[in-house]
């Protein structure tokens, strides 16, 4: 959807500021909150999909002025509310009222490093052959989706290049609502600048974007 997470293409926020050094976690509530963010993940009661789009689908008021794990730790209690698992009164006086709702699976302390160590691949077997090859110019289709999209809005009615082909992976659009993995292609797409932001982009700047298959529609074609 189109949010304030969307700051690849906004203007008026100024240049990314590198942190020099910059620890992994600034505070222990950090820690925490990234801890039990993965602990409720690894449940199953929802998807790596539904847990971006539980951040980014945040008022753009409200996720601008958040932390970046103060971001983690709304869209955290959001989804645990919304699933039935504690109630917004249980959260706020951290005090169980009602028998806590069964969870598929548990993270264990001598599980972690293991599990995690192995990651969560999102690859999957190609429902058909590819649509596009290395080199094909392709167009970001004008979409404007009121439901979570991996595509970011400035790139949209853009035209592009396939850079790589990656296989096909779950498709993060139907899989944060919970309607099925729907696996599709993936691809690099390279944009310049330019093409972006007209004269106000960098001459000789490019910018790589990973886009789904329905992202995309053969240059040429109305978008």
């Amino acid at each position: 959807m189109n949010g304030g997470h969307d700051l690849g293409g906004m203007m008026g926020f100024g240049p990314v500021v590198p942190e020099p050094g910059e620890p992994v976690f600034h505070a222990e509530w950090e820690r925490r909150v990234f801890a039990m963010a993965l602990a409720m993940g690894f449940t199953g009661t929802w998807s790596l999909d539904a847990s971006r789009s539980a951040r980014e689908d945040m008022p753009p008021a409200e996720y601008l002025s958040a932390s970046y794990y103060a971001i983690w730790h709304t869209a955290l209690e959001r989804q645990i509310v919304e699933n039935a698992l504690a109630t917004p009164d249980e959260i706020a006086h951290g005090t169980p009222v009602i028998p806590a709702r069964p969870v598929t699976r548990v993270l264990r302390a001598d599980a972690v490093g293991p599990r995690f160590g192995s990651g969560f691949p999102s690859d999957r077997p190609a429902p058909g052959p590819a649509r596009y090859a290395v080199g094909d110019a392709v167009v970001a289709r004008n979409i404007h989706p009121v439901g979570h999209t991996r595509l970011p809005r400035y790139v949209r009615g853009r035209t592009g290049t396939i850079e790589r082909m990656h296989g096909a992976f779950v498709f993060p659009d139907t899989n944060a609502r919970g309607a099925g993995e729907s696996p599709q292609w993936l691809y690099t797409v390279g944009f310049t600048a330019t093409a972006l932001w007209g004269e106000t982009g960098a001459v000789g700047d490019y910018v790589i974007v990973a886009a789904f298959e329905s992202y995309l529609e053969p240059a040429g074609t109305s978008t």
